[in-house]
């Protein structure tokens, strides 16, 4: 049993005036009222599973680090990342087929006469976008730019393959969607430098930015 304190003003008693009375409540009823009252456990921390979202779309990004990437020797001796043989040739082989029968006009005319006369540089361009994307979420380092690389990045890509089926329309909804969620949240301010920047180097050059 738990015992509470009600206070009550009589209709016509002196505005300072009021009676208190004791009363016993069931612990029963207390307990459901607590409960009540305490959110659930799962609902006190969203921003870790906003966190979990955002490293998880990308970790799936930041595997283009070893299918679309390799190493290279600059000037002979430096090695520099850039796009690997393999998919400077795969790239605008792929681009083809989507470009072949794509419903949607000026974006099959953007892949044809844009993308596959300049595949190298096109090859260049999203195997480094996809990994900036993926290292930027993983590790929650300016997180709104990198969603926003990742939001073109993937719209183009579901321009491309959304005539396949539904299966290619799904998936890429729900990639643009799962970006749309971390860009609006921010979700970098929790398990990530975006948030350790905020608050142990608030006067530093990265947190003023506003792409965390």
């Amino acid at each position: 049993m738990r015992t509470a304190a009600l206070a009550f003003v009589a209709p016509n008693a002196a505005p300072a005036t009021a009676v208190c009375l004791w009363a016993e409540i069931p612990q029963e009823e207390t307990t459901e009222m607590d409960e009540q009252v305490q959110p659930h456990p799962a609902m006190r921390v969203p921003e870790r599973w906003l966190a979990v979202l955002r490293i998880a779309v990308g970790v799936w990004f930041a595997k283009a680090i070893f299918t679309k990437l390799s190493l290279t020797l600059a000037w002979g001796f430096l090695p520099v990342p850039t796009a690997s043989e393999r998919w400077i040739h795969v790239m605008p082989t792929l681009v083809g087929k989507y470009a072949d029968g794509n419903p949607v006009g000026f974006f099959r005319e953007f892949l044809q006469s844009t993308v596959i006369t300049h595949a190298h540089l096109f090859a260049q361009l999203t195997a480094f976008g996809e990994v900036v994307v993926g290292l930027g979420l993983v590790f929650g380092c300016l997180t709104t730019l990198a969603s926003a690389i990742g939001l073109v990045l993937v719209v183009n890509y579901g321009l491309a393959v959304q005539w396949q089926g539904s299966a290619q329309q799904g998936f890429h909804y729900m990639l643009i969607t799962a970006l749309v969620v971390i860009l609006g949240a921010r979700a970098g301010r929790m398990w990530g430098v975006d948030g350790w920047v905020r608050a142990y180097r608030p006067g530093s050059w990265l947190a003023r930015l506003s792409l965390g």
